[in-house]
C-alpha cells in the first residue's frame, strides 16, 4: 500500500473554541485479503486563531495511534497544524515490528530481509528469499509534509456547492534496523522492495459532498504517487526509478454520528519486467528482472476492494 487508506470530508468553517479530544476505533478489511485494527486518541488545540473566516479555525491536532494486524504491531504519532483554512503542515513518526505466518499454504511476510537465493539459469535470475523471524528488528519512519485543501462552497456558499480538492506532498524516511545500505526488506506483506532511505509521496483528491443523502456523505477519486529516492546503482535496469501510482474510487458513508465507513476500489501500477505474473510477489528477486520497454513499462491492474470502518468511542 503506497499510502494509508483514509479520506475525510471537510468544510472551511470556524471550529468550536476550546480543546477537544476524541477516541476512535477503526477496522480495515480488503479483498487481498488483509485486516487491520486501529485505536486512535486525538487532541485538537486552538492555536494562533484570528477573527477572519480563514483563521478563525486555526488549530493544532495531535493523534496517537496503535495498529494491529495479523502480522504486525505499530505505534504512530502525528501532528497537524492548520495555520489557515486551506493549508496544513503535517509531521509524524512510526515504529513497529512483525512476524511471518503461513495461512492456507501461503507464506505471509510481516517482516524480513528480501535476499537472492537459488539461481535460475534459464531466465538468468535469482529467486527471492525472505530472511526474518518474529520481532527480529524494528521498522521505523519519520515524515513531514504539507497539504492544500479547498472547498468550492467557501467561495460560493450553498449545500450543492461542496466540490472538494486536496493535495498532500510528503518526504518520508523509513528504515529496518537489520538492513544495511542497499538491502531490500519486506514489511506487512508488501512486495519486498523497501530500502533504508527517503521516499516522496504525493496524494491528489477530488470529491463531492452530497447535500441531501442521509447516509452517503462524499464521493471522491484519489490518485497517490510514490517515488523512491534511494539512488540504488543500476535501478533503471529493473525500473526502480519509476514512480508507482495508486488510483482509488471512494464512497464515504456516515451511518450515524459515531459510525462511518469508507468503501474503496483500487487500481495500481506494476512494472513490466517480462514476467507473466506482473506482481512478481515473493518469487524472483526484483532487481534481476529487466524492465521491458518494447511495450508499456508499467501496467495498471486491479489491486483490491477495501472497507474501512470507524467508530468514535467518545
Amino acid at each position: 500500500m503506497i499510502m494509508p487508506l483514509v479520506f475525510c470530508a471537510w468544510r472551511l468553517s470556524a471550529q468550536e473554541e476550546g480543546v477537544t479530544a476524541s477516541t476512535d476505533l477503526g477496522l480495515q478489511v480488503s479483498s487481498v485479503p488483509e485486516a487491520r485494527a486501529t485505536l486512535a486518541q486525538s487532541f485538537t488545540f486552538p492555536f494562533l486563531r484570528g477573527q477572519g473566516p480563514l483563521t478563525s479555525g486555526n488549530n493544532l491536532k495531535t493523534v496517537l495511534t496503535a495498529e494491529l494486524s495479523p502480522i504486525s504491531l505499530n505505534g504512530i504519532a502525528e501532528a497537524t497544524w492548520t495555520p489557515i483554512a486551506f493549508f496544513q503542515l503535517i509531521g509524524g513518526a512510526k515504529t513497529g515490528s512483525g512476524w511471518n505466518i503461513n495461512l492456507f499454504g501461503e507464506d505471509i511476510y510481516g517482516i524480513g530481509l528480501n535476499e537472492r537465493e537459488d539461481y535460475d539459469p534459464a531466465r538468468e535470475v535469482h529467486k527471492s528469499k525472505v530472511d526474518g523471524s518474529a520481532f527480529d528488528g524494528f521498522i521505523w519512519s519519520a515524515w513531514a509534509g504539507g497539504a492544500f485543501q479547498f472547498d468550492l462552497a467557501a467561495l460560493f456558499p450553498g449545500d450543492w456547492n461542496h466540490v472538494l480538492f486536496r493535495t498532500y506532498h510528503e518526504a518520508r524516511y523509513s528504515a529496518y534496523t537489520r538492513a544495511g545500505t542497499g538491502d531490500s526488506w519486506f514489511f506487512e506483506n508488501d512486495y519486498g522492495e523497501n530500502q533504508n532511505g527517503w521516499v516522496y509521496n504525493a496524494t491528489f483528491v477530488v470529491g463531492y459532498q452530497m447535500p441531501l443523502s442521509p447516509v452517503l456523505n462524499t464521493v471522491a477519486f484519489m490518485a497517490e504517487m510514490r517515488k523512491n529516492l534511494y539512488n540504488t546503482p543500476g535501478q533503471s535496469y529493473w525500473g526502480g526509478d519509476l514512480p508507482g501510482w495508486m488510483l482509488t474510487s471512494l464512497l464515504n458513508f456516515t451511518i450515524n454520528p459515531r459510525l462511518s465507513a469508507v468503501l474503496a476500489v483500487q487500481f495500481r501500477t506494476f512494472r513490466n519486467n517480462g514476467s507473466s505474473d506482473l506482481t512478481n510477489k515473493g518469487f524472483f528477486f526484483y532487481q534481476d528482472l529487466k524492465l521491458q520497454d518494447s511495450y508499456n513499462k508499467q501496467h495498471l491492474l486491479f489491486y483490491r476492494a477495501a472497507v474501512v470502518l470507524n467508530y468514535r468511542l467518545k
